[in-house]
């Protein structure tokens, strides 16, 4: 890879800063399609992969890149709604540099290709921003890029399992073929898509 970049995540950086800029604080405390994690988690979690996704890019490895996503319950302070979009934007920017998807690197406390890396953060974008729409009952269109790249990566992830019909964050929940690639995707990460609250 010598020239550009595989995918911009910018474009779906925004959208998920869109979504989260709309939670009310009377919904932070609404469940989350994730289980045990209400929307003030998911958004503590978007926080902390954004900064680790942001040092992977950069390689610079330490306590960010480090940890494991299910070491801690994340969770969001009072500057919550200034710190994620920014956040956001910076995760976006070092991506854009193709040094970033080259060489190795490490997320979540996994050694990984430097084109993995960025395949997985796109999929945290995308699979979290269903994940926060459903919650807060916002309409949500992720990114086209991303969205394939998403799904190309939990493909993958699914191939690779050891056991059939495991994925890389849950069972994977069925999903007709003809379903549309976001449903697709979305089971493949473990979560229905009929997903509302209460349900």
């Amino acid at each position: 890879m010598t020239t550009g970049t595989p995918l911009d995540l910018g474009p779906q950086a925004r959208i998920v800063a869109r979504l989260a800029l709309d939670v009310r604080d009377d919904q932070l405390a609404a469940p989350t399609p994730c289980p045990d994690l209400a929307v003030r988690h998911l958004l503590g979690h978007l926080l902390g992969l954004s900064a680790a996704f942001r040092d992977a890019g950069r390689k610079e490895l330490g306590p960010g890149t480090d940890t494991r996503p299910d070491s801690t319950r994340p969770d969001v302070g009072p500057g919550w709604r200034e710190e994620l979009p920014r956040a956001l934007g910076e995760l976006a920017a070092v991506w854009r540099d193709p040094a970033a998807w080259t060489g190795m690197t490490r997320a979540g406390g996994v050694d990984l290709p430097g084109e993995v890396a960025g395949a997985v953060a796109a999929d945290e974008l995308v699979v979290h921003g269903w994940d926060l729409a459903r919650a807060t009952g916002r309409p949500y269109e992720p990114d086209p890029a991303a969205l394939r790249a998403a799904f190309g990566f939990l493909c993958a992830a699914a191939d690779g399992s050891p056991e059939e019909g495991s994925g890389i964050f849950g069972p994977v929940v069925p999903v007709p073929g003809r379903a549309p690639l976001l449903d697709r995707a979305v089971g493949l990460s473990g979560r229905d898509p009929g997903w509302r609250p209460g349900s």
